[in-house]
């Protein structure tokens, strides 16, 4: 597939995503975050990072760029969307996602290998470690449990055997939550960086399985 990664003034992971898309055996389109053509392509990746400074609150200006504005259109069409980090931010502001991303409970940025047990794919039940590096990533939401019931809870966070705790959490994340999908599963938010954990130098290849689940997003009806 052609997967495209927007590229924002201030991302600083859009050529990592782009090299992971190439890991996964697929195809990076750089999108710039001024023009509003996605260049037809299957998928699209919002990448880490502090788009437009953070500027507002992260996410709050990116989130009305010409590649945004199309993106909520691909995405309310049942194209697959990733919003890794800030990323992530940038969707829960665009309204394509449910809940909001705030300040780390301890209001310091982590930096961190970090174990999440997934709750959503094939793949569902398996802990996995992906790094986070983030200063707001709190994902807070008034009815957690309608989230899980639902299905749209994608991840949380976890020790390494699985078992949820405080000090498992790096940010003070509601109902430990690490990333969610829309109700109709095709657009994926995610905390931690997948694509920092595709690569056996990078210390591990986990960042594979969410990647191989964003991108066989397909719309459903």
């Amino acid at each position: 597939m052609r997967i495209g990664v927007v590229v924002f003034p201030g991302s600083c992971d859009d050529r990592d995503a782009a090299q992971a898309v190439a890991v996964m055996g697929h195809t990076p389109v750089a999108l710039w975050h001024g023009d509003a053509d996605l260049a037809g392509v299957d998928a699209v990746v919002l990448p880490g990072g502090f788009s437009y400074g953070d500027y507002l609150r992260a996410g709050a200006i990116a989130r009305f760029a010409p590649a945004v504005q199309s993106l909520i259109a691909f995405g309310q069409r049942g194209g697959p969307v990733l919003g890794i980090c800030n990323g992530f931010q940038v969707l829960c502001e665009a309204g394509l996602l449910p809940g909001a991303l705030t300040r780390n409970a301890r209001l310091r940025f982590v930096h961190r290998p970090q174990h999440l047990r997934l709750e959503a794919g094939p793949d569902r039940g398996r802990v996995v470690q992906i790094p986070v590096k983030h200063g707001e990533g709190r994902f807070v939401h008034p009815a957690p449990d309608e989230l899980a019931a639902s299905g749209q809870v994608l991840a949380r966070y976890c020790g390494a055997d699985g078992t949820r705790s405080p000090a498992a959490n790096p940010n003070g994340s509601v109902d430990d939550i690490a990333g969610v999908t829309n109700a109709r599963g095709n657009v994926l938010g995610l905390m931690p960086h997948p694509e920092h954990a595709v690569d056996r130098l990078l210390g591990s290849t986990d960042g594979r399985l969410v990647l191989s689940h964003a991108f066989s997003a397909v719309p459903t009806g």
